[in-house]
């Protein structure tokens, strides 16, 4: 199509879609039909990322394994077994048409590490400029539970928004999102454009296939995470994945001309650090717009207008909160206002964390200057606003906290920053708290206080934290 310029495509493929659920063999219709369609992108210009599950399912094919294993080794030594046997398929089916492509394996920790994160960042995207299609999975043969993803939807997620993606697809058994189980309910209607996921009312209870980890909530995670970084989300059915070129066309055709572009990435940064870029694909489109029959049925979560991305992303989704810092309303205006969280502004640490470790951010009601009887120094709810890399250690925050920032060197015998986190350390989920993205991960609390710490008096074990709004 003239006028329009090249888009970052990511295709996320789950286990249903790759492997039969109960023979476990390889599904080469879809197979063959998703490579169909991935090069028939990149003849159109589009760069094309796929994520794909299945390492465990061909796995278990071949190795005559009849049902998913519970133990962590045994799955770890199925995925082994079979992403290599996976890939030879993906490079098999694309080598009939020429098509170069790339295995990239990832963890939790490749991102978590700021490094390692901008390793993968780079490689990508060079993969990308040289006209290979990478194909993503978690790296389930070194991934335990404590730094995986939980699932791939969360992967493509994180990838789409790591490479500065203009759209996510994620392929699923049904067309689209509906107002209720369309398996159960005749009069199901489909919702086809989701402006706001905070409003979103849809029937979820889909769940993902004997052999995946998945299912419908998992990917409304997912376009969370993806559409607060400036993704447009896609939900379509996996068996019809000729619907994708079609789909794309129909974007492309709704949204208003664009500036000539030749990379995914590298978006200009506002003055203030946090990019405000307007999302490249708003379309003005409702869901209540007359669907053309030729346009597959689909659903469609618009970006959000204030993205979300690199550095400040990471900082949201990438790191692994380690504990709580709560702090007062005036505390949290002068953050929105740019600046830095001073220790005055804290009211109460929870959590055993280092310097330079990820923490949430909550904004109390109101504070206490004694404790109450649930020991806390704040009443009512905390709203979690966003996530932050701290100065200090949990102890360290502990005893300055509520202090003058003249009053540290008095408290610690030292100062090694005026601030509790610098402001470009702080990233917020949304200014207007109506709905965050929250990414899944399992809490995992240490039950001492890390060497990197210079602190010397240790916090008691925290408890749970009881009335925190952090749902999604």
């Amino acid at each position: 199509m003239r006028g329009t310029r090249p888009l970052g495509v990511v295709i996320k493929l789950g286990t249903s879609s790759i492997v039969d659920e109960k023979s476990h063999e390889p599904l080469l219709s879809i197979l063959t039909l998703i490579v169909e369609t991935a090069v028939r992108l990149r003849k159109d210009g589009h760069k094309v990322i796929i994520v794909s599950s299945g390492a465990i399912g061909v796995g278990l094919r071949r190795m005559d394994v009849e049902k998913r294993p519970k133990h962590l080794s045994k799955l770890q030594a199925l995925a082994a077994i079979g992403q290599c046997r996976l890939m030879s398929l993906w490079d098999s089916l694309f080598n009939h048409l020429r098509q170069p492509i790339a295995q990239i394996l990832l963890t939790r920790n490749d991102i978590a590490d700021r490094s390692r994160y901008l390793n993968a960042q780079r490689t990508i995207n060079e993969l990308l400029d040289m006209g290979v299609i990478p194909i993503v999975n978690e790296n389930d043969t070194l991934a335990v539970s404590e730094i995986k993803f939980g699932d791939n939807d969360t992967l493509s997620a994180i990838t789409a928004a790591m490479v500065h993606a203009d759209l996510l697809f994620l392929m699923t058994d049904v067309d689209c999102l509906y107002d209720k189980n369309p398996r159960t309910n005749p009069d199901a209607q489909p919702i086809e454009v989701v402006e706001d996921i905070g409003s979103l009312v849809a029937d979820v209870s889909t769940a993902g296939s004997s052999l995946g980890t998945g299912g419908m909530s998992t990917k409304i995670v997912a376009a969370r995470l993806a559409t607060s970084a400036g993704v447009t989300t896609v939900i379509t059915r996996s068996s019809n994945p000729g619907n994708i070129i079609n789909i794309v066309k129909h974007i492309q055709a709704s949204r208003s001309p664009p500036s000539p572009a030749s990379k995914i990435a590298q978006p200009e940064p506002s003055s203030n650090g946090q990019n405000n870029t307007e999302a490249l694909l708003q379309a003005s489109v409702s869901s209540s717009t007359p669907r053309s029959n030729k346009i597959p049925l689909h659903t469609r979560f618009l970006p959000s207008p204030h993205p979300v991305r690199d550095r400040y992303f990471w900082i949201l989704h990438g790191l692994r909160p380690h504990g709580t810092l709560y702090i007062d309303p005036g505390a949290y205006k002068a953050l929105v206002g740019k600046a830095g969280l001073l220790a005055a502004g804290v009211v109460d640490v929870e959590g055993v964390f280092a310097q330079q470790e990820a923490v949430r951010i909550c904004v109390v009601e109101k504070k206490r200057s004694t404790p109450g009887e649930d020991g806390k120094l704040w009443e009512g709810t905390a709203t979690e606003v966003g996530r932050a890399l701290t100065n200090y250690a949990s102890s360290e925050i502990a005893r300055i906290k509520g202090h003058q920032s003249a009053e540290i060197p008095a408290l610690l015998g030292y100062m090694d920053s005026e601030y509790v986190a610098q402001r470009e350390s702080i990233s917020f989920f949304s200014f207007s708290g109506v709905s965050r993205p929250a990414t899944p991960v399992r809490e995992i609390v240490a039950s001492h206080e890390p060497a990197a710490s210079r602190a010397q008096t240790p916090l008691a074990s925290p408890g749970e934290e009881k009335g925190v709004v952090v749902g999604l």
